[in-house]
C-alpha cells in the first residue's frame, strides 16, 4: 500500500526540565534579541507562588517585564484586546504565555496582533486566514492538558457564548519550556479534567477523518499510553515527579498530534458547554467523550480497539468488543479521579440542550474531522444521553 501524502508541523524548539523555569530568562536572552517581555497569565496564577520564580528569572537576565494577568477561562475578545493594548503601550518585543490553555491562547493571538497593524481580528477567525508576522512567542504550560503550547490553534469566545477558533502557522510558538514542577500545585480535579482533555486530543487525532497520518498516529498512541498510565497517580499523589512529568509530556505529544490531525465531535460539542455554562474545557470534553465514542463506533471501532490494546485494557474479543472495553476504561477513569459524570452535575439545564446543539452544529472546523457525520437532532440526542 502506498503511503498517503501528508504534512507535519510543530514548534521548532522544546525543552523539558524539572525546575527549568529558573533558567528561562537566560534562555530567552540567548535565543532572542529582545529587551522587553509581555508576560500573559491569569490572576489566580499571578497571585500564586508560581509567578515569583518566573519574574526572578526574567529580571536576572535583564529583561523588562510587562505583566498582563487578566486572562479568564474561555477568554472573550475584550480580554485579548486589553492584553494587546497593554503590550502595545509598553512597546514589548516578545510575548510569553504562562498558564493553562486560555493564557497560552491569548498569548498566541496577542503576539499576532502586536506584530501586525493592518489585519482586523475579525478577519483572522477560521483556517489559514492570518496575514503577516507576529512577535516572538514563548509558551510555558502550567497544566497537563490543552497542549496549546505546541498547537497552531487559539480559541476565543465571541458574543459572550460562542467560541471561534483561529488556526494558522503563525500560532506555533518559537520556544516551549516544559517544567513539570510547575504542575505540582494543580488540584486533583483540575489534574483529572486537564488530563482527560489531553487524552481526548490523542483519541480524536488518532481517529480523525481528514488529516490522520503516520506521525500524528505515533504521537497520539504514545501520548495516550503516558496519560492513561499516570493520570490516577498524578491525581492521588500531587508531588509524584515521574507521574507529573509523564502527564506533561503526554499532553504535549497529544497537542502535536491534534495540531496536525485535528479534533472532532467531542470538541465540537464541548465548546458550547464552556461558552454557555462556563464548564472547564477539559471537563466538557470528558463529559461528552463516551457518548461520542459510542456514536462513532460504526466507523472507528477498530481504531478504538487499537488504542485499548495500547493501554493494555483489552484482552481478546472482536474489534467492537475491545472498543467497548476501551470506552468503559475511559469512563472508569472519570470515576477513579472523582470527576462529575453528568451534564446536570455541572449546572447544565435540560431546556438548554437544543440551543447547545444549534451552536455545536456550527463548529464545522472540527466536525469535518469526525469519523461519522452528525445532524443537529443527533447532537440533541447525545446531549440528552450525557445529561
Amino acid at each position: 500500500m502506498n503511503m498517503p501524502a501528508f504534512c507535519f508541523q510543530t514548534v521548532p524548539t522544546i525543552r523539558m526540565e524539572w525546575g527549568g523555569i529558573s533558567g528561562l530568562g537566560q534562555d530567552l536572552k540567548g535565543r532572542f534579541s529582545v529587551a522587553s517581555v509581555l508576560l500573559v497569565t491569569d490572576r489566580g496564577l499571578a497571585r500564586s507562588d508560581l509567578l515569583e520564580p518566573v519574574i526572578a528569572s526574567l529580571s536576572a537576565a535583564g529583561l523588562k517585564i510587562t505583566l498582563f494577568d487578566g486572562v479568564v477561562a474561555d477568554p472573550p475578545e475584550s480580554v485579548l484586546l486589553e492584553c494587546v493594548a497593554v503590550g502595545r503601550k509598553a512597546a514589548v518585543e516578545l510575548v510569553l504565555g504562562l498558564g493553562g490553555g486560555s493564557s497560552l491562547d491569548v498569548a498566541k493571538m496577542a503576539a499576532v496582533l502586536l506584530g501586525t497593524t493592518h489585519q482586523p481580528l475579525a478577519d483572522m477567525y477560521g483556517v489559514d486566514r492570518v496575514e503577516g508576522r507576529r512577535l516572538p512567542l514563548v509558551q510555558v504550560p502550567t497544566t497537563s492538558g490543552t497542549g496549546s503550547e505546541v498547537t497552531n490553534v487559539a480559541v476565543i469566545t465571541l458574543d459572550g457564548t460562542r467560541k471561534s477558533g483561529v488556526v494558522a502557522s503563525q500560532l506555533f510558538a518559537d520556544f516551549v519550556l516544559l517544567d513539570a514542577e510547575l504542575t505540582r500545585g494543580l488540584p486533583p480535579l483540575q489534574t483529572a479534567a486537564t488530563g482527560l482533555d489531553a487524552m481526548v486530543h490523542a483519541i480524536e487525532a488518532y481517529t480523525g477523518k481528514r488529516r490522520k497520518n503516520p506521525v500524528s498516529d505515533h504521537l497520539a498512541r504514545s501520548a495516550l499510553r503516558l496519560l492513561g498510565r499516570n493520570l490516577v497517580t498524578a491525581c492521588r499523589e500531587p508531588d509524584n515527579r515521574p507521574a507529573r512529568e509523564a502527564m506533561l509530556l503526554g499532553a504535549m505529544l497529544a497537542g502535536q498530534a491534534f495540531a496536525n490531525s485535528p479534533v472532532g465531535l467531542v470538541h465540537g460539542m464541548a465548546y458550547p458547554l464552556g461558552g454557555y455554562f462556563h464548564v472547564p474545557h477539559g471537563l466538557s470534553n470528558a463529559l461528552m467523550l463516551a457518548h461520542v465514542l459510542r456514536f462513532n463506533m460504526r466507523e472507528a471501532a477498530g481504531l478504538y480497539a487499537e488504542l485499548g490494546d495500547d493501554l493494555g485494557v483489552t484482552q481478546g474479543g472482536t474489534p467492537a468488543e475491545k472498543a467497548e472495553t476501551f470506552i468503559r476504561f475511559m469512563e472508569n477513569l472519570m470515576d477513579e479521579t472523582g470527576l462529575p459524570r453528568r451534564l446536570r452535575d455541572v449546572g447544565v439545564t435540560e431546556e438548554s440542550l437544543p440551543s447547545l446543539a444549534a451552536d455545536a452544529i456550527t463548529q464545522t472546523r472540527v466536525l469535518v474531522n469526525n469519523p461519522v457525520p452528525i445532524t443537529e437532532n443527533e447532537m440533541i440526542g447525545l446531549y440528552r444521553q450525557a445529561f
